[in-house]
Parts: C-alpha cells; sequence; structure tokens
C-alpha cells in the first residue's frame, strides 16, 4: 500500500514522504492514528503543502542548528508550572509548554514535536530533556521545572 505521511513515524519517514508499507500495517494503525493518508495522484499537491509547512518550521542548516544548540544547552530553562504545597504538579509538564520557554531562550521558535520527554514530568525541580533541531543534531536541555 502506497501512503503519504502526514506525521514523523519513526523507522518509515517524515512528514510529506511518499512511502510503500504492508497493507495491514497502513489500513489497521496508520492510517486510523491519522498520521498518513492513501497516495493519490492528486494527493502529490498535499505532499507539496507538507513539505512546504514542514521547511518553514525546520531549522536551516547544521550550522544554525550548532548555534541553536550552544544557546540551548547554555544555562538551565525555566519552566513556570501550577504546583501544590508538597511539590507535585497539577498534571504534567507538557511539550507546548517547554518549547515556549525554549523560544524565550533561543530566540527562535522550537518545534514541539522535536522534544523528546522520557516520562511524564510532573514533579518540580531539574530535568532534561532531549531536542532534535536537525537530522544531525540533538541538544540536551536542562530544565529547572519551578512553581508559578
Amino acid at each position: 500500500m502506497k501512503i503519504i505521511l502526514t506525521q514523523e513515524v519513526t523507522g518509515l519517514g517524515q512528514p510529506g514522504d511518499v512511502i510503500e508499507v504492508k497493507d495491514g500495517y497502513g489500513r489497521n494503525y496508520l492510517l486510523p492514528r491519522g498520521v498518513a493518508i492513501r497516495w493519490t495522484r492528486g494527493g502529490e499537491k498535499t505532499v507539496e503543502s507538507i513539505k512546504r509547512a514542514r521547511a518553514s518550521r525546520s531549522v536551516r542548516d547544521q550550522e544554525h542548528a550548532d548555534q541553536i544548540k550552544g544557546r540551548l544547552e547554555a544555562a538551565p530553562v525555566d519552566v513556570k508550572v501550577k504546583a501544590g504545597s508538597t511539590g507535585r504538579l497539577f498534571g504534567a509538564v507538557t511539550t507546548t509548554e517547554i518549547a515556549g520557554a525554549l523560544a524565550t531562550v533561543a530566540g527562535e521558535e522550537v518545534d514541539r514535536r522535536a522534544i523528546a520527554l522520557g516520562n511524564p514530568i510532573k514533579t518540580l525541580g531539574p530535568h532534561s530533556v532531549s531536542v532534535r533541531l536537525h537530522d544531525d543534531v540533538s541538544a540536551t536541555v536542562a530544565l529547572n521545572v519551578i512553581p508559578a
């Protein structure tokens, strides 16, 4: 089955890639979750729009990614969240909140989908997250989760 990815799928590809997968995997897993659409001749326009959107969000080149990595790893990033008196959070720290804090430090927008959390962050204090800035550049960022 030929499909067009609409989101990144680890091991398969990036948004906008046209790939061939087994029928059952595409029909039962990728299509129902909305991470892919069926390939059609008219779908080529969709591929172009997905690739344009991806290019506008992505970092220009590896040198630019290295500059952003240096700014992110230079100092811990503070993320302010609502917390109880015992230090337990109301919910968990989301990638959107982390992306907002990283954008203030980096001076540029950081895509929330590029942030990899090992486990959900549900406590105050220091944590670390990985941010994939470019295909070859990843930054490990120190976060300080503080009460708002």
